[in-house]
């Protein structure tokens, strides 16, 4: 029985959380650290180039309250969770459909 060696990794508005030591990177030991890529497939990284761009005075301000943006990753996270689901199910069936059609 194998299992995942690290807690899969959440999307989050770190204005939301009192304390910064809740987005400390373990791994990297980091106290800061976000993670994004080109924005053409994820929501999550669009998000994340907007507000980095904002924050570092390439574009206006973006006027969103943190709630509002903790919402959009909650989403994020409920739809890569729904995905790495279906994922594992789909491996599942096809070994078993592997397995039984083999003699």
């Amino acid at each position: 029985l194998v299992s995942p060696p690290f807690q899969m990794a959440l999307y989050f508005c770190t204005g939301v959380l009192a304390d910064e030591t809740q987005f400390h990177h373990y791994a990297l030991n980091v106290p800061f650290y976000t993670h994004f890529t080109s924005p053409i497939r994820r929501y999550a990284d669009v998000v994340v180039h907007r507000l980095l761009s904002a924050s570092l005075g390439a574009r206006p301000p973006i006027k969103m309250e943190k709630e509002a943006i903790q919402k959009q990753a909650d989403h994020c996270n409920d739809r890569k969770m729904a995905s790495k689901r279906v994922q594992e199910l789909s491996a599942d069936l096809f070994f078993s459909i592997f397995v039984r059609v083999r003699p």
